[in-house]
């Protein structure tokens, strides 16, 4: 598997485009914006989008997933169904913060807690993460040892709370109930900044670092 970054809108959120090596296949994580900078990168990989994966609802998110969806003809899987309020405030929030308009929308498949995402020969299994948002999920190949985590976790710094319906005691037990067992040696792809490891982040994250009080 394949990931090649696309940083996209004035918040430089990491979307991925994520290629299934043998079949040429390919899915699209968290398309926030800058679409035309998205397609271009396809083209460039000479892949073929099947499937678009969203880890919650913020704008820097999924602000370019319906129009992303409509050019390519594919269909949208996630985030949660508790990030629809999210979703559709995106006209809202893309006055509120500058950027090109962004349509509401209704994915074509809301994500839970075990659920599988699959594109080419590759699949992802789900893990509902709440507290940055209240349905945020992860994308995990335990195949590949390879996280995408959204806004949940970042290299030395954890996921903003003081949004609307944001809860920080929650999101410090997703990260230690639902990702810290997955493995020290999984690499995640944050939503900002750079990738990091489960392990590194146990070891020194000052907020949910082994030694850090609940």
């Amino acid at each position: 598997m394949k990931v090649i970054l696309v940083p996209v809108t004035p918040f430089q959120q990491n979307c991925s485009i994520v290629i299934c090596e043998a079949t040429r296949r390919a899915a699209v994580v968290d398309p926030g914006g800058d679409i035309d900078r998205i397609i271009a990168e396809v083209d460039r990989q000479d892949v073929k989008v099947e499937k678009i994966f969203l880890t919650h609802g913020h704008l820097d998110h999924c602000g370019g997933a319906h129009a992303l969806a409509q050019h390519y003809g594919i269909h949208i899987e996630g985030p949660h169904r508790e990030d629809a309020f999210w979703i559709d405030q995106l006209p809202a929030q893309t006055q509120r913060f500058g950027f090109a308009d962004a349509q509401a929308f209704t994915p074509d498949r809301w994500l839970d807690n075990g659920d599988t995402i699959r594109f080419g020969d590759e699949s992802l299994d789900v893990y509902f993460c709440p507290g940055h948002t209240p349905g945020h999920v992860v994308f995990v190949s335990a195949k590949h040892r390879l996280a995408f985590v959204g806004d949940v976790l970042f290299a030395g710094s954890i996921g903003r709370t003081d949004f609307p319906r944001g809860n920080h005691d929650q999101l410090i037990r997703s990260i230690r109930d639902k990702l810290w067992p997955l493995g020290d040696d999984i690499t995640f792809v944050p939503g900002h900044g750079p990738a990091s490891t489960f392990g590194d982040e146990r070891r020194t994250n000052p907020f949910v670092g082994d030694g850090v009080a609940a």
